[in-house]
């Protein structure tokens, strides 16, 4: 059992390994590879969180629950 689990944990750490060529760059690098395609929608609602939980972290903003910082 511990063979095959240390197999499989093996496996999917070699396996999230890529090397990415030059030619690729240029793909990787578009707009539409970004996790958030709009930069400032995504910046409000980073805000809109972070004041209504009342915590910071997790994102790139520290403040407080009133959303006034």
């Amino acid at each position: 059992m511990k063979r095959i689990v240390f197999s499989m944990i093996l496996v999917l750490s070699v396996a999230a390994c890529s090397n990415v060529q030059p030619w690729e760059r240029g793909y990787l690098a578009r707009d539409i590879m970004a996790w958030d395609i709009d930069g400032q929608k995504a910046a409000f609602d980073r805000h809109i969180n972070f004041s209504k939980e009342g915590s910071s972290g997790g994102g790139q903003a520290v403040g407080g629950g009133c959303g006034c910082n």
